[in-house]
């Protein structure tokens, strides 16, 4: 795998991700006030402000600039391509598809697992 390119691409991910958190914080809707926007739990999902989508968005925007950051770093100390937790070698196509994937399939799995 050519670090260069991948570092490239990283590079141009944290990039897109700095100017769509840049977007996100700016346009930022006031919240809705209450009694005109009664809550039903049983429709929780039509329910979302755009408030709420926005902050889900902007999480999740914040999260993956932070595996970009990271993937960088790895990049920098000689670990990117490595399992961070079983220290394997994460397979070139799994780096292709995400070049900040910081484990392994197995271990990624047993992760998500863990978090859910």
């Amino acid at each position: 795998m050519d670090t260069d390119v991948t570092r490239k691409r990283l590079e141009e991910m944290l990039d897109g991700l700095d100017r769509s958190i840049a977007v996100l914080t700016g346009e930022r809707p006031a919240p809705e006030d209450g009694p005109s926007n009664p809550f039903d739990p049983a429709d929780a999902g039509a329910n979302l402000s755009e408030t709420d989508r926005t902050a889900a968005v902007l999480h999740s925007a914040r999260q993956q600039r932070g595996n970009v950051l990271a993937a960088l770093t790895r990049m920098q100390d000689g670990s990117y391509g490595l399992c961070v937790d079983c220290g394997k070698p994460v397979p070139d196509g799994r780096l292709e598809a995400r070049p900040d994937a910081s484990r392994c399939v197995a271990c990624q799995g047993k992760h998500d697992r863990r978090h859910r």
